[in-house]
């Protein structure tokens, strides 16, 4: 059986002159990383559930999670009747106008944005994903990685299925449309038992809801609730709590790892589809991915981001005069590392907000001023004193270089940078966009090396142990360290399965 990707006006919102100036092709694939600093983010998901006009809820939900992807945004709505769906390139707020709101009615929505890990940075990946098959009018948004997808979709394709994208995303569909279950959710409790890899999953039918997270629970998804007073209340779910602050809902939990959820007019249902496999969500949710103000796995990001600066202090404390943060993902380490010491803190580094992300540029020589076009220091806080930076990461190491000469040439007299994580040694298969091993800097060099690689007085990370009791919850949650550790909570992949498949084919 063949799925057709609907497009055309109500399908596709063709931005790709958005496309063309903030990633420079709309079609080809990008090179792992390039000269960006940080760690890629994976993807943000939404849905509604009973709400009048619910797209544009979605999209309210999607502005508070724009920092989880800024290369796609797309939204479908349900009424029952019929499912629309438009996507486009570039940021939320510039696809998605009244005008363009106006054509996505419905009480119910999905939302998705993105940056892509597998598949190409295309219009054509962008989702939600809308497919028809014998199991009807289905969309999907998904925000993780599949590792075995390469077997399934060589499978698929034996069976007759014809691929419309290179998106792992709709390899999903594809399973479900090929299931032989009786009933729709047993079609889809099937086909999630099959994948492997993260995956927090939303998905809607005309009249229906559906979320899901992989065994592992690796990528987070919660549960939350607009009150009614004149009706059933209103279903929510996010990828980050952030997201329910700004629609005024209830948090009420997460979805379990290995739980499916359906939402019909009669309410909310839940099966568990896989069980007894050992949690292992990203901790670099809480290191670096999500808002401070997110709830993650059960735990506030910001209390952990408090204890890992803290930590940091009673590991490697050192005299100096000043704690500085590297902005915005430093902050509130570096705020719980300067208490624990006793030492002022001062925002030495001003970021300048308004430049948009340097990895977005399209040419090179725009991306090798990104550090100087983000970040301007403070020459009357940082002249004569010692410095301690306090970054979250440190990925290939140019940054880090560019930061502490930057505090030394506004007169530092000391730049001690310490880092609120192990440091990264491996990629990462389960939808974080991390370079091949070679070029993680961590991986070849030793602390000392990668000191003297970056100029600074002193470097000191947190330790992974410091870490993982800095993000303990009651539920005394599994966490995967692979990026710190080598050591993967699935199979191991080769890392070209996993490249933008463009680049792989």
């Amino acid at each position: 059986m063949t799925l057709r990707l609907y497009q055309g006006v109500q399908g596709e919102f063709d931005r790709s002159h958005l496309c063309a100036e903030q990633t420079g092709s709309a079609s080809r694939a990008r090179s792992p990383h390039e000269e960006d600093p940080k760690l890629r983010e994976e993807c943000g998901v939404v849905a509604i559930h009973g709400y009048p006009d619910a797209a544009r809820q979605v999209y309210l939900g999607l502005y508070a999670l724009q920092h989880r992807g800024q290369e796609s945004a797309g939204i479908a709505s349900a009424d029952g009747q019929r499912l629309a769906n438009i996507k486009g390139m570039g940021l939320v707020s510039e696809i998605f106008t009244d005008d363009v709101l106006a054509k996505l009615p419905g009480q119910m929505a999905i939302g998705h944005t993105r940056y892509s890990t597998t598949g190409d940075s295309a219009l054509l990946n962008a989702q939600p994903i809308r497919v028809d098959s014998t199991k009807g009018l289905i969309a999907i948004a998904h925000n993780g990685n599949l590792v075995n997808l390469g077997n399934i979709r060589a499978r698929l394709e034996r069976d007759g299925a014809y691929f419309q994208t290179t998106s792992d995303s709709e390899i999903i569909v594809q399973l479900i449309a090929h299931s032989k279950a009786g009933t729709l959710v047993d079609c889809i409790a099937d086909s999630l038992a099959v994948v492997e890899g993260a995956f927090s999953i939303v998905m809607m039918t005309r009249d229906r809801i559906f979320a899901a997270r992989d065994p592992r629970g690796f990528r987070p998804l919660s549960v939350g609730r607009i009150k009614n007073p004149e009706g059933p209340d209103t279903i929510v779910f996010a990828s980050e709590t952030c997201a329910f602050d700004l629609l005024r809902a209830e948090y009420i939990r997460d979805v379990l790892p290995g739980e499916l959820v359906m939402v019909t007019e009669d309410g909310l249902t839940s099966r568990q589809y896989a069980t007894g496999l050992p949690q292992s969500s990203c901790i670099f949710e809480h290191v670096y991915f999500a808002r401070p103000d997110s709830r993650i796995y059960g735990r506030w990001v910001q209390e952990s981001r408090d204890q890992m600066g803290r930590r940091l202090a009673q590991e490697s404390g050192v005299a100096a005069d000043v704690v500085v943060p590297v902005p915005d993902s430093g902050v509130t380490a570096a705020l719980g590392y300067a208490e624990e010491a006793g030492l002022p803190f001062r925002m030495g580094l001003i970021r300048n907000h308004y430049v948009g992300r340097t990895f977005i540029e399209p040419e090179q020589r725009v991306r090798d001023f990104g550090v100087r076009l983000k970040l301007n220091p403070v020459h009357n806080l940082l002249e004569g004193k010692r410095v301690i930076l306090i970054d979250d990461s440190i990925i290939r190491g140019t940054t880090s270089r560019k930061i502490v000469r930057m505090v030394r040439g506004a007169g530092a007299r000391e730049v001690h940078l310490r880092i609120s994580c192990p440091p990264t040694i491996s990629p990462c298969f389960y939808g974080v966009d991390t370079p091949s091993k070679r070029d993680l800097i961590a991986a070849n060099k030793s602390v000392e090396e990668i000191r003297q690689f970056i100029e600074a007085d002193s470097l000191a990370y947190l330790s992974l142990d410091g870490l993982l009791k800095c993000c303990e919850t009651k539920e005394k949650s599994g966490y995967c360290t692979a990026c710190y550790t080598g050591n993967y909570p699935t199979q191991w992949v080769d890392v070209d399965q996993i490249l933008p498949a463009a680049a792989a084919l």
